[in-house]
């Protein structure tokens, strides 16, 4: 029916006691927004933005790898020995990371969906099963790249108080202290006591 009018729409919107289009279509709607579909595409919705294109890739690339180094091996969660996968495949999964980072960076100010928030589920969800195998399944983990900074400004805080203790004592003028004897005459003991008997 290519008639735009209210009438129409309302009489085959909403003809039926559940109204079953127009909820089905509020429950897709919901759906698309809560799980940020639209910051997975492009801004005009013609497909999928460069960016999830170049992650989808590398998250296949990683799961490859994944599975090529774990040949002859079952996938379960005993403590297996899996040094040739985090070998292996660390370079890939660094990657993967670095990009999910990014696009988290970039999704924030706003990037190719001019959508901002999160990113969209899929991606998320991807990201997850990732990080999930790499850190619980496989025991894999990347080294920290901020030690050096932490353990610098660490260290400089720790030696702060000693620094400004030490210039302290250094740089204010010591004062002697001087003992001032007494010029009152020494009460003597024995004189008291003969006075408190007679009075």
């Amino acid at each position: 029916n290519s008639s735009e009018s209210h009438n129409c729409a309302k009489s085959i919107l909403t003809s039926d006691r559940l109204q079953i289009v127009v909820t089905l279509s509020e429950f897709f709607n919901e759906t698309w927004e809560a799980a940020n579909c639209a910051n997975c595409l492009k801004n005009n919705s013609e497909g999928l933005s460069n960016s999830t294109e170049e992650f989808l890739d590398l998250f296949n690339k990683s799961l490859t790898c994944f599975e090529h180094n774990l040949q002859g091996q079952g996938i379960d969660l005993s403590p297996n020995n899996y040094t040739e996968v985090c070998k292996n495949c660390n370079e890939t999964y660094t990657k993967l990371n670095d990009l999910y980072t990014h696009l988290q960076r970039m999704n924030r100010q706003g990037g190719e969906s001019a959508h901002s928030a999160h990113l969209c589920i899929d991606v998320e969800d991807a990201m997850n099963i990732t990080r999930k195998l790499w850190s619980r399944t496989f025991n894999c983990s990347l080294p920290c790249s901020d030690t050096v900074p932490v353990i610098a400004v660490s260290s400089f805080i720790l030696f702060l108080p000693i620094v400004f203790y030490l210039s302290s004592f250094l740089h204010s003028k010591q004062k002697k202290r001087i003992l001032i004897l007494p010029k009152r005459i020494q009460s003597n003991a024995n004189l008291v006591n003969i006075q408190e008997k007679y009075s």
